[in-house]
């Protein structure tokens, strides 16, 4: 008999496989080649749609020297714990992994989704704060 043994070591497992598979959802109905604002207003109707309470545009200080110099803004935080970021591209960038660790260093949360459109499908990077 088969014994599914899930990890201990991931964070928010259940609430990523949901968001991640959103994801595939809104590429499964959209197909490749569209806007980055396009995958966002699609990925808020399905978060809408699955109840899953989320923020979108959510604006934080950037602050330097005790000084607020500008505004960065995460694509959707969800319930409070994890933060999405969708991108059109068909490779991480490594511009795309600092930004989404700076988002997360920042925030103080613990898991951010780097979900990008390709054109052979959506692949998801996961990026944990280890400070």
């Amino acid at each position: 008999m088969n014994k599914i043994v899930q990890r201990q070591d991931l964070i928010y497992p259940e609430l990523s496989y949901k968001l991640v598979g959103l994801a595939f959802s809104v590429f499964n109905e959209l197909g490749h080649g569209h806007l980055e604002k396009v995958y966002q207003k699609a990925y808020a109707k399905e978060l809408k749609d699955s109840n899953i309470a989320f923020k979108e545009q959510v604006s934080y200080k950037v602050i330097y020297k005790e000084e607020v110099i500008g505004n960065n803004y995460l694509d959707f935080l969800v319930e409070d714990k994890v933060i999405i970021e969708l991108k059109r591209s068909d490779f991480y960038s490594k511009k795309y992994i600092d930004q989404v660790s700076n988002y997360i260093t920042v925030s103080k949360l613990g898991l951010a989704l780097l979900i990008n459109f390709t054109s052979s499908g959506v692949r998801v990077k996961r990026i944990v704060n280890t400070k």
